[in-house]
């Protein structure tokens, strides 16, 4: 496998654009991004778990029951959730792509995301469609424009394409997303936009996003809120012209590992580009009784205020881990448990057997000084392993968010 250029254009048959479509104030900023398949595609996705549902998810669940669709469309400054119109916003703006780009319109993905409960008008949909389809290319120009059309506070774009093999047969998987607040396990709240070139069943599709979300998306935390607009979707058109994935044998594996590698590269960029954060965090749990109780921990860990807080100030406050695995719910003998802190300045063990062990505050201070950090847990009592990602709790993120919707 080795990493390409272009994006969600990377693999066969996809193009895509963003422009200016008036949804938000600022003229200078991209605000509706569409993703296009060549031909139909099979597709999957998967969404937030909020009781509280953005309109296009309940539109994109509806038109995602047979597993076909050939577009991608997402908006920037407005959610569309809360509203009285939202089910006939987002319906709409199916229809209005569909007669522009001539495909039918539950073939068509639709997403937003920005402030909640603001009303959101169709007309800029209605008046900008067809130069949105019109302006789809597949280059990387193309990718970067539909990239910047769902960020709303991300401080950078976030996108990677793999190149690998299946049956002889060169394939791609590009992929964007959007993430830097509101992002909580299930689902990490977020928008994540999927393309591959695969051939590969619908049903195939749907156990190979909701298997590397779990151990990707799912193990990333900024803040605990968890959106009402999440949503991970994935189109595979086929084009690479490799036999059909419709079970699980070793091609399908392929196809998995090749997912797992984009989903967890964008959970890291997610993490590292969270609001206000100055570090990216990896909790590395390993030698637990079971894989779920290493995730419990890593995620109750990544997930913690305090210790988050402890990151931002470079303190070496273990205690704070040893907290947060007290009360992750997971069947841990914590008088095993050892913790250490590693950055590209070194690493320091802090606990050993569940107590304290001498350690240098000066050596430890450098170490957490560095812009990522993994927290190292041994629970010895097993070979269940997770990562986790997060990042440091810091006095911009309550600035960010207090004044969001100006």
């Amino acid at each position: 496998m080795k990493v390409i250029s272009k994006g969600v254009c990377a693999p066969l048959g996809f193009k895509a654009y963003g422009m200016h479509a008036g949804i938000r104030q600022n003229k200078n900023k991209i605000d509706l991004s569409l993703i296009m398949s060549d031909v139909k595609a099979t597709a999957a996705a998967v969404y937030t778990t909020n009781l509280v549902k953005g309109a296009p998810i309940y539109v994109t669940k509806c038109n995602l029951n047979n597993g076909i669709a050939q577009a991608m469309i997402c908006n920037s400054g407005n959610a569309n959730t809360c509203n009285a119109d939202g089910i006939e916003i987002a319906t709409q703006t199916c229809e209005i792509l569909a007669k522009s780009a001539n495909i039918a319109p539950e073939d068509v993905i639709v997403a937003s995301t920005g402030v909640i409960g603001l009303p959101l008008s169709i007309e800029p949909f209605k008046n900008n469609m067809d130069a949105l389809v019109k302006g789809l290319g597949d280059t990387e120009a193309h990718a970067d424009l539909a990239t910047q059309g769902i960020m709303t506070t991300d401080t950078r774009k976030k996108e990677i394409a793999l190149e690998f093999e299946i049956d002889g047969k060169v394939c791609h998987i590009g992929a964007i997303t959007k993430g830097s607040g509101m992002i909580h396990p299930a689902m990490a709240t977020m928008l994540c936009f999927i393309t591959t070139d695969v051939a590969i069943s619908s049903e195939m599709l749907d156990k190979a996003l909701h298997d590397t979300v779990d151990d990707s998306f799912n193990m990333l935390s900024v803040d605990g809120d968890t959106s009402t607009n999440d949503m991970v979707s994935i189109m595979a058109n086929g084009l690479a012209g490799n036999k059909l994935i419709d079970s699980e044998n070793e091609a399908y594996n392929q196809f998995v590992n090749a997912l797992l590698l984009i989903n967890t590269y964008l959970a890291r960029e997610m993490a590292k580009d969270g609001e206000g954060a100055t570090k990216l965090l990896v909790c590395h749990v390993k030698n637990a009784k079971t894989k779920n109780d290493a995730k419990l921990v890593a995620k109750s860990v990544i997930c913690s205020s305090l210790f988050k807080s402890a990151m931002f100030g470079s303190d070496a406050n273990w205690g704070r881990v040893l907290c947060a695995i007290g009360y992750s719910k997971a069947d841990v003998d914590v008088l095993k448990v050892d913790v250490a802190f590693k950055s590209e300045a070194g690493i320091i063990p802090v606990c050993k057997n569940g107590s304290g062990i001498p350690f240098s505050e000066e050596l430890a201070k450098e170490i957490l000084s560095k812009d990522e950090i993994t927290i190292e847990i041994n629970l010895n009592d097993g070979k269940g392993e997770a990562y986790s990602y997060g990042c440091d709790l810091t006095y911009d993120y309550v600035k960010i968010n207090g004044d969001y919707r100006s």
